[in-house]
């Protein structure tokens, strides 16, 4: 299966294997945008800050990219990071562990279309790939 890197001989591997995902929508606007690729680690530890890849809680064959704001009793409270945009646990509530699916390492965003001078493509090329780092220590949920 492409994206997939073993990671040990036991069953840990399919936990820990390494996709790419495609962001659609504004939810996490500015720290990812619609169309960023986003590489992910799934079974990793997920700690307070990191964006996360997770099952949408009413409609589960739904995957969405929030952040992990704390950890509460019945699982994870997350946010989007563009707080008009809605669709977070403002709306749904804590999102059960087992719906934490993956962790989000770093994001690529790819050259826009008429993105040709050359300074277009020297400030792309200077910050297409970036880890996706924490959010600041004074995130709070609401």
């Amino acid at each position: 299966m492409p994206g997939r890197r073993e990671v040990s001989g036991d069953g840990r591997a399919a936990r820990r294997a390494l996709r790419v995902v495609e962001v659609t929508g504004p939810s996490m606007v500015p720290t990812l945008y619609h169309g960023d690729l986003l590489l992910v680690r799934y079974g990793a530890p997920v700690h307070p800050g990191d964006v996360v890849i997770l099952r949408h809680p009413f409609q589960q064959d739904l995957l969405v990219v929030k952040r992990a704001v704390e950890r509460r009793p019945g699982g994870w409270w997350v946010r989007g990071d563009n707080t008009f945009a809605g669709g977070d646990s403002t709306d749904y509530g804590a999102v059960p562990e087992e719906l934490v699916l993956a962790r989000v390492l770093a994001r690529y965003r790819p050259l826009a279309q008429g993105q040709r001078s050359v300074s277009a493509v020297a400030g792309w090329a200077a910050s297409a790939l970036r880890p996706v780092r924490s959010a600041s220590s004074r995130l709070r949920a609401r």
